[in-house]
């Protein structure tokens, strides 16, 4: 049987989409193993001087949880 968890986590860049949410795998892979997907929930920007100045994604990660009983 598979369980899965998700977790809401706020991500950032100044270069695009794209990036913040790489920036949400590669911070999140480093306390979370196994993660199966991303799910984009909302995208936003901030704005200064009529430009954007930052990309800002607030996504879920799904990972699957480790069954420790099969050691």
């Amino acid at each position: 049987m598979s369980v899965l968890k998700v977790i809401e986590i706020l991500g950032n860049s100044t270069e695009s989409f794209e990036d913040a949410v790489q920036n949400i795998i590669t911070e999140a892979s480093k306390t979370v193993k196994d993660i199966k997907s991303v799910y984009v929930q909302d995208m936003q920007v901030t704005v200064e001087n009529n430009q954007i100045s930052e990309y800002r994604v607030n996504a879920k990660v799904c990972f699957g949880i480790l069954d420790n009983t099969n050691e």
